[in-house]
């Protein structure tokens, strides 16, 4: 899956945090994690001179970047006729064309500022969380930290165990409401579930932990999507039949099987339970006859959720969950094996 790098535009006083806005770029354009998504930060002292005015330069960079880095030091810059600086200009902008901003301010004493630049100050702070910093190392830590928070929230980088995070671009009409009912009322028949409030899908959702901020996890979509594929392209359970103990070909008999979580591991168990021998019993204690597998078919089932619900490999920009979802959510979900 391809990801659009982030583009980043630093704004402050050019002359004052010469060096801050020069180490905030060459951090971001060379650590080994923030570099894999953000591939450009602009700094008005790295373009050439054009035919533009400057303002026409930098507010049309902050609209064409998504996030806005402030640094904001004592000074508060040049003004234009209406008394304004550039920096206070981008900031304004940035909040106009909603930018992801960041402010960080360099220092504790407010008093030493520029009058205008304390008001700038109070200004961001009214708006949205600004960090502080004593000198340029302090400053690539708070941007460091606010950059992967960012990163988590927009679901390119997973810090979250791989069901627990939201999935990216669904919606509650990507969710099955049928196969919700019905395991609904399979689990209740099973003794292994008592829902209480609404049976809507979304609050069935929001009691069964599949909901984070108001956004299907990815537990959801393995679990209840009509297509998990659409999001997971790589998604499927293998199951192969080996002669013998060993895994060696030739290989017997084999099935991939995709689709949803509780759906595959039906499948599979069937896969299995029909490689295995089941001898007919005399109808000694019933009018029936007996025939057990050589293996319980309950002990089948918990073997293959066990096998499904590994923790995945996860990637910043891609989970493979091999084969399917992290434990978690599947092991709580699922219903009693049948005996």
């Amino acid at each position: 899956m391809r990801t659009e790098k982030i583009r980043i535009f630093v704004s402050s006083v050019q002359k004052e945090l010469t060096e801050e806005r020069r180490a905030v770029k060459e951090f971001i354009l060379h650590d080994p994690l923030i570099r894999r998504f953000a591939n450009r930060v602009f700094l008005f002292e790295d373009i050439p001179a054009m035919d533009r005015t400057a303002d026409d330069i930098y507010l049309t960079e902050v609209e064409a970047s998504d996030i806005y880095l402030g640094i904001f030091g004592n000074e508060y810059g040049w003004k234009n006729a209406e008394g304004k600086s550039p920096t206070e200009l981008e900031f304004d902008h940035a909040t106009k064309t909603k930018r992801e901003r960041l402010v960080f301010v360099k220092g504790d004493d407010d008093k030493s500022r520029d009058p205008d630049m304390a008001k700038l100050v109070r200004k961001a702070g009214a708006q949205l969380t600004r960090r502080r910093f004593a000198d340029t190392p302090a400053l690539i830590r708070e941007v460091y930290a606010s950059l992967v928070e960012i990163l988590e929230r927009k679901g390119l980088l997973h810090t979250l165990p791989f069901d627990d995070s939201p999935c990216a671009g669904a919606t509650l009409k990507d969710i099955d409401t049928a196969a919700i009912g019905d395991f609904v009322e399979t689990a209740e028949a099973k003794g292994r579930l008592t829902l209480k409030g609404s049976r809507a899908s979304k609050a069935v959702l929001q009691n069964f932990k599949l909901l984070r901020d108001d956004k299907l996890t990815n537990a959801a979509i393995l679990l209840f999507g009509k297509d998990p594929r659409r999001f997971f392209n790589n998604i499927q359970v293998d199951c192969l039949h080996f002669f013998g103990t060993e895994k060696r070909k030739p290989i017997a008999s084999q099935q991939s099987y995709e689709g949803r979580i509780f759906e595959v591991i039906d499948q599979a168990v069937e896969f299995v339970l029909g490689k295995l021998d089941r001898p007919v019993g005399t109808r000694a204690q019933s009018t029936q006859t007996p025939g057990d597998f050589e293996v319980p078919r309950s002990v089948i089932t918990e073997a293959i959720v066990n096998a499904v619900s590994r923790m995945p490999r996860c990637r910043a920009t891609r989970c493979w969950p091999n084969p399917s979802i992290a434990s978690n959510s599947l092991r709580r979900l699922a219903p009693a094996p049948p005996t």
